[in-house]
């Protein structure tokens, strides 16, 4: 078995996983969920107790508690892929005459992400406190079917505003929360959401630039070298015309870094296509993902009316539709780049 093979059985295995965890992400019963207890359940008694107390260990530091290690990795394949950009690709792009403004894109692009990058780990997202409860309650009315009236946070000793909830790894709640993100190492909630978005957007924007730079490279490699009129003696010792698997091999074998360079930045470009729209539909619908979830079967069960409480809200949105904070495109971007204050009630 070749390496294109084997590159293309394990991108095949890895769309497989992105399109089981996306489609199921929103049921508890999903395959992927129940493959994954069956797995752990077979390996743990063959597992020795020091190796899973270390790998729970582990994945609650990543995952359960806030922690910088996702920054760095984040920093540390950035800088990889614009060293390989600039020490290789730069160069090549410059001998075929590539105009400086193109390629000076994605480094445009880069300042842009690392502001909105650095905007979205130090804003503050929308940290609920005592003080502030009473003043956020009237922003948003609660719809009494995912959020209700008079939920009282046990950790935070506070009714909870309709939209927020309580992040676990942060130990706060949230209002307008929507995810705790570790590549941020932050909440992503009322105040900092734009500063996420406008994020998203440059990063797919920036693997975009050099995928297309590095992609034009080596289609003029590729042209230049004549491979399209070139042929080659097979092992049964027959003339074959050079086709589009032999053109792959010998990019692979002729540039290996910018190839695999161009493969990772393809990947997580498609990758984060995929999320960013969804975080833009979210925000012309006026939806958080924790809202998004929990209309498909994830509302805690805790999280239960309270009739002695209705006095602290406004009454319920009229509609019983999934979008029932929805005040309209224009206003539902408003409201994502111009969040309301404390104190300031926003009517549906």
């Amino acid at each position: 078995m070749d390496f294109l093979t084997l590159f293309g059985i394990y991108v095949a295995a890895v769309l497989t996983c992105m399109f089981l965890v996306c489609k199921y992400s929103g049921q508890q019963h999903s395959p992927f969920n129940i493959l994954l207890s069956y797995v752990t359940k077979v390996v743990a008694p063959f597992t020795p107790q020091w190796l899973q107390r270390f790998s729970h260990w582990i994945f609650h530091r990543l995952f359960h508690q806030r922690s910088s290690l996702f920054i760095y990795l984040h920093i540390l394949l950035e800088g990889a892929v614009f060293a390989e950009f600039s020490l290789e690709v730069f160069g090549f792009c410059r001998e075929m005459d590539s105009s400086l403004t193109s390629l000076s894109v994605p480094y445009v692009l880069l300042a842009i992400k690392t502001f909105f990058f650095c905007l979205c780990i130090k804003t503050d997202p929308g940290t609920v406190t005592k003080k502030k409860a009473s003043s956020l309650i009237p922003i948003y009315p609660y719809d009494r079917r995912l959020f209700h009236p008079g939920v009282f946070c046990e950790t935070c000793q506070l009714i909870k505003p309709a939209r927020s909830k309580h992040c676990r790894v942060c130990n706060r709640c949230v209002h307008r929360f929507d995810h705790h993100c570790v590549w941020v190492n932050n909440c992503v909630g009322a105040r900092n959401t734009r500063y996420f978005l406008l994020y998203l957007l440059s990063v797919c924007g920036m693997a975009l630039a050099i995928g297309l730079l590095t992609a034009d490279m080596l289609l003029h490699a590729v042209l230049r070298s004549g491979l399209l009129r070139a042929s080659y003696v097979d092992e049964r010792g027959q003339q074959q015309p050079a086709g589009p698997l032999f053109i792959v091999q010998h990019l692979f074998l002729t540039f290996p870094r910018i190839v695999f360079m161009l493969g990772f930045v393809v990947f997580v470009f498609f990758l984060l296509a995929g999320y960013t729209m969804f975080h833009c539909f979210l925000a012309l619908v006026n939806q958080t993902s924790n809202e998004w979830f929990k209309s498909r079967g994830l509302a805690c069960r805790r999280c239960r009316p309270a009739p002695q409480a209705d006095g602290l809200c406004g009454s319920a949105p009229d509609r019983s539709e999934r979008y029932c904070y929805s005040r309209g495109l224009l206003g539902n971007l408003r409201e994502i780049f111009f969040p309301p204050n404390a104190g300031q009630k926003k009517g549906n």
